[in-house]
């Protein structure tokens, strides 16, 4: 059997340790905190081991841990961990600014849900309300291989579709284009945009709009217009939707917004993270 030790497994990994019960894996829950190893118990009926003990002859190390800790908690375990020991990484950032222990015997595997789309064929109420994924609703992942053996990907890929289970697609990248997905695409550009709505909504609201007319107008319009621009269905805008966007896009953003994809910016982005 695969043993796998999850570090944070009562806070971050809490999703991933309810997953992999009952899997065909042999899981050491790995938590510090006493509100983390309470709530593992009573949530899951699930006790916790010392570091030694997950880490004895373990074939998996997966890192649920913030960012900021990943580079104290890999240089911690290092010297326990056997060569040939995959250690995955729950996000691209920490791996991407080089706080994995320079171990070339390792293998270092990150994955990272993309989360249930806003386009889905949910039906079940949990899974509608499921907006993170790894519960109840079905979502998309992205997985790479930092640096290994080829053949180990394909246990991280298994080991990637439990914990975020359950998995429709599950795409093969590298580690640099996770981090154009995230922080890139997902955060840097998605996040601030939709605060940018937000605001916008509370602009029409402070000039009059009801509430809950504007936030209905909006999410509603977030629902046809994103159809539409993410092909999602055939359609076109009117002539008067074109024009608002053609005045629209110059008015709200920069002629270089797309810098904050160059290698530099990533970078700088992730540092800031970490």
């Amino acid at each position: 059997m695969t043993s796998i030790a999850l570090f944070g497994a009562g806070g971050m990994g809490c999703r991933l340790a309810k997953n992999l019960k009952g899997s065909r894996f042999d899981v050491r829950h790995v938590e510090v905190s006493a509100s983390g190893k309470g709530r593992l118990e009573r949530e899951f009926g699930i006790g916790t081991v010392d570091v030694d003990q997950a880490l004895d002859g373990v074939d998996v190390v997966i890192l649920a841990v913030p960012d900021t800790a990943i580079g104290k908690v890999a240089s911690s375990i290092e010297a326990k961990l056997r060569p040939g020991t995959i250690v995955i990484a729950l996000d691209a950032a920490a791996p991407a600014a080089g706080h994995l222990p320079d171990r070339p015997d390792l293998t270092y595997f990150v994955t990272h849900p993309c989360h249930p789309p806003i386009f889905n064929d949910e039906t079940d109420p949990h899974a509608k309300r499921d907006f993170f994924g790894g519960v109840a609703a079905k979502q998309h992942i992205v997985s790479a291989l930092m640096q290994g053996p080829e053949e180990h990907y394909a246990l991280g890929e298994e080991v990637a579709k439990v914990i975020w289970a359950p998995v429709m697609r599950s795409h093969r990248v590298t580690v640099e284009q996770i981090a154009l997905l995230e922080p890139g695409l997902s955060e840097t550009v998605c996040a601030s945009l939709l605060v940018v709505m937000r605001q916008a909504m509370d602009e029409c609201i402070a000039r009059g709009v009801p509430k809950e007319a504007a936030r209905d107008f909006l999410l509603g319009h977030l629902n046809v217009l994103g159809a539409v621009i993410f092909e999602e269905t055939p359609g076109v805008f009117s002539d008067a939707c074109n024009k608002a966007i053609e005045f629209g896009i110059p008015a709200l953003m920069r002629d270089d917004w797309k810098k904050v994809f160059e290698p530099k910016e990533i970078a700088d982005s992730i540092r800031r993270i970490t």
